[in-house]
């Protein structure tokens, strides 16, 4: 209850018939918002968490989900006017480094679990980590594929300059476990802190090729082209999403996962390129 409605109610003053009218009145608002209730039991709950949700709500996200994340915040703060999600993407082990050093969070979204379970081993987690999406690898090429990759021995070349993110990043220590599976060595010219700088080196032709995710071929449509890999399905990684201990907006971090795993989040994670949990 508001201060507002503290001092209404103390200044109130009704006589008999007055508190008469009032109770009739009362009956009859009750009836009525009973009558709703019932028939769409949903919209009060919604208007209850709607009223709870306000301020700010910091959110650390795998790099892999800058587009879809970035779109799920607008509608986040379509939802709940007046609040305002700010992300901060990257690598998820530089993410989580970053939690257990102290970083201010409301929300940690990981690219695997073995990510997780650094905040969550620190103790930095509220709740268990649940899994929302589940992300492919794809070898990601010049518009065009002018270099005729089609499969992942390809990229082991001499001629090919290739990326991979780093070993320690989950995308990085998915192709690994690709490479492991087909017994192929690739020695890459770089290895990137996330799938994004990873990307970026072949939309800027400074790489032949890089072992990203199917949602980031995506999200670069015409600057690269995709070719899939067989070995890719023994490579899945899972996505976590968690509240953090320490955050100083609870109920809006709350309502942020909600999102996530709610059907409307779904759909654009699924439409980005993700696989359902």
């Amino acid at each position: 209850m508001t201060r507002t409605a503290h001092r209404t109610r103390r200044t109130l003053q009704v006589t008999g018939a007055g508190v008469a009218a009032l109770l009739a009145l009362s009956a009859c608002s009750s009836s009525d918002d009973s009558s709703s209730a019932k028939s769409d039991p949903s919209a009060s709950a919604a208007t209850s968490a709607s009223d709870k949700v306000s301020g700010t709500v910091t959110v650390f996200a795998a790099a892999s989900l800058k587009e879809s994340f970035t779109a799920l915040g607008e509608q986040f703060e379509k939802a709940h006017p007046g609040t305002k999600v700010t992300f901060s993407f990257g690598g998820s082990d530089s993410l989580a480094a970053s939690i257990t050093g102290g970083a201010p969070a409301d929300v940690f979204a990981s690219a695997s679990p073995k990510t997780m379970k650094i905040v969550t081993d620190a103790g930095d987690a509220s709740g268990t980590p649940a899994t929302f999406v589940r992300n492919q690898l794809e070898i990601a090429t010049l518009p065009g594929n002018p270099d005729k990759i089609a499969s992942l021995k390809d990229l082991t070349k001499a001629s090919l300059k290739v990326v991979l993110c780093d070993k320690t990043v989950p995308c990085g220590a998915a192709a690994q476990k690709a490479l492991d599976a087909a017994k192929l060595k690739l020695t890459p010219v770089s290895y990137e802190q996330d799938v994004k700088a990873a990307l970026t080196k072949v939309e800027l032709k400074e790489a032949d090729a890089a072992v990203v995710y199917k949602t980031d071929v995506h999200a670069a449509g015409d600057k690269v082209e995709g070719v899939e890999f067989p070995e890719s399905a023994g490579a899945i990684n899972e996505y976590p999403i968690v509240q953090l201990k320490d955050t100083e907006n609870a109920e809006a971090a709350k309502a942020f996962i909600a999102l996530v795993q709610s059907a409307e989040g779904q759909q654009i994670l699924t439409e980005a390129g993700f696989l359902k949990p």
